[in-house]
């Protein structure tokens, strides 16, 4: 029997400077999040992006529930596993903007996050004007648009990330 790995959980940061816009937040069970991870038997960090979503569920060895994402490390061969905490996904507001704030939780077993790739599927509204905006991308670390309602224009600029132990 292998020994049972503790389980930590890693709180993701995001930080950006908002204008005129709020409640950035990522959109449906199938948004993806983009990690690279770090196993924490060996140290190897993935040289690939890894994503994973709520959508995602696979069962634990030895019938301990189920993980967004369970693998094993190629390096030393562990099982190591991550899972989204749902209720932990929050969003980034008007009041948040140039400050650090948890968006989600991983509960990790085996392995940490250590690099985060915002893309697609981030969704935010006109801050005055509550206009939707759909189908953000963050790729860039930067996007901006125009906000009809109000005729200003509306922007989430450098968009940056750290990993906190929660």
């Amino acid at each position: 029997m292998g020994l049972y790995m503790q389980l930590f959980k890693f709180g993701l940061q995001f930080k950006a400077t908002l204008e005129n816009i709020t409640n950035v937040r990522p959109e449906g069970e199938d948004f993806r999040w983009y990690l690279k991870l770090k196993c924490g038997n060996c140290g190897e960090i993935s040289d690939k992006w890894q994503y994973i979503t709520l959508m995602d569920s696979m069962p634990l060895k030895g019938g301990r529930g189920s993980a967004s994402m369970v693998q094993k490390c190629k390096l030393c061969s562990r099982d190591n596993s991550i899972d989204i905490l749902k209720d932990t996904i929050t969003s980034y507001n008007a009041e948040d903007s140039d400050r650090f704030k948890t968006m989600v939780q991983f509960e990790c077993r085996g392995l940490e996050p250590v690099d985060f790739q915002p893309q697609a599927g981030f969704s935010a509204q006109g801050a005055e004007s509550g206009t939707p905006f759909p189908e953000i991308n963050l790729l860039e670390r930067d996007w901006n648009d125009y906000d009809e309602k109000i005729s200003e224009s509306v922007g989430i600029y450098e968009v940056t990330h750290k990993f906190v132990k929660c």
